[in-house]
């Protein structure tokens, strides 16, 4: 099976750019990105909620982008292929966002069983890294982990 959006020909700050056109039509009140060497940053507010996404970039190094099967690539050749993964990655995020947007606009589902994972918690952890552990400490030990206190009002 060939990786989603492998050929594409749309530039990554197009996809973003469509991605930030999307949120602000479904109703987000803000908006931001960023990029280091190795992740680009998502984020927006909707419904009263920070969602942010993390896309991990791939390494320019690997030797997927460096090398084909009758050896290495030359260095223009590996950058156009690592160039490539990129905008797929760019592609996947904004089928991602979009077809969760979609569902809940459809009704099929609500804002936070859709974004649950990308929500930000107060302390700017996400819901998920929040909880992975704690699922897998569950799955391990069959205990359940500890509510957090709950205070009616309180922010």
């Amino acid at each position: 099976m060939t990786k989603y959006a492998s050929t594409t020909t749309v530039s990554s700050a197009k996809s973003k750019a469509e991605i930030e056109a999307i949120v602000e039509r479904y109703g987000a009140s803000q908006f931001i990105s960023g990029w280091s060497a190795d992740h680009a940053v998502v984020g927006f507010t909707m419904r009263d909620r920070q969602v942010k996404f993390v896309l991990t970039m791939p390494d320019k190094n690997r030797t997927e982008f460096t090398h084909h099967s009758k050896g290495p690539r030359t260095a223009e050749a590996a950058l156009a292929q690592w160039e490539q993964a990129c905008r797929s990655r760019w592609r996947a995020l904004l089928l991602v966002i979009k077809a969760k947007l979609e569902a809940v606009e459809s009704g099929i589902s609500i804002f936070e069983d859709e974004f649950m994972a990308n929500i930000v918690l107060p302390d700017g952890q996400l819901v998920g890294q929040f909880m992975r552990p704690q699922i897998a400490h569950a799955y391990e030990t069959r205990e359940m982990p500890a509510l957090l206190p709950y205070v009616p009002g309180d922010k």
